[in-house]
């Protein structure tokens, strides 16, 4: 190292040091200010101003997909990624298979979801898109191949299961199937 860039060097450091020696000393003197007492107020909303929501349980969510990925595994595709979603999309349970590649978290994660929001398995809303300007398959976070199954109470969507990586759609769906026949069989 040359001389003058040696000088340079420890003038650079001595700055820095008193740089932060003097914001130190600063804000040494500056007293925390006493935090601010918060009350809290009970609210009683009323019934009708609160939504409820039904969600599949932790237990229910590991066996539909421990079931789902049974069956592909049964089927010789341990290559396979299982996903449970809320009707929101939100993730309650995931299986990755062996030798699963990683797009196929997010692809069944999203069949899940696409499933779940729409109420129908996603082979079926794949007919739907035609293909000309903008339509259902441009929402964020869903997709539109074969492999996504709702999971219905009483008629309405409250979850999906969604397979992804099988070399067939229609065989992650029969997959995400057994899963929920799983929760059904269960409920019985």
């Amino acid at each position: 190292m040359k001389k003058s860039t040696a000088i340079f060097a420890s003038a650079a450091a001595a700055a820095l040091l008193a740089t932060g020696g003097a914001t130190v000393a600063a804000n040494a003197s500056i007293a925390p200010e006493a935090p601010a007492k918060v009350q809290t107020v009970e609210a009683a909303p009323a019934q009708e101003n609160v939504v409820s929501q039904n969600r599949i349980s932790v237990d229910a969510s590991a066996a539909a997909v421990a079931a789902a990925m049974d069956k592909c595994q049964g089927d010789k595709l341990p290559f396979v990624t299982v996903a449970l979603v809320d009707r929101f999309g939100t993730l309650q349970a995931l299986l990755r298979g062996d030798n699963a590649a990683e797009h196929t978290i997010e692809a069944a994660q999203q069949k899940a979801y696409t499933a779940a929001a729409f109420g129908a398995p996603t082979s079926e809303l794949a007919k739907r898109i035609n293909g000309n300007g903008p339509g259902i398959d441009d929402l964020p976070g869903t997709l539109f191949l074969a492999g996504g199954v709702p999971v219905k109470v009483n008629g309405v969507s409250i979850a999906g299961i969604g397979v992804g990586g099988a070399p067939d759609g229609m065989l992650d769906e029969a997959c995400a199937a057994a899963g929920v026949a799983a929760l059904a069989a269960a409920a019985k």
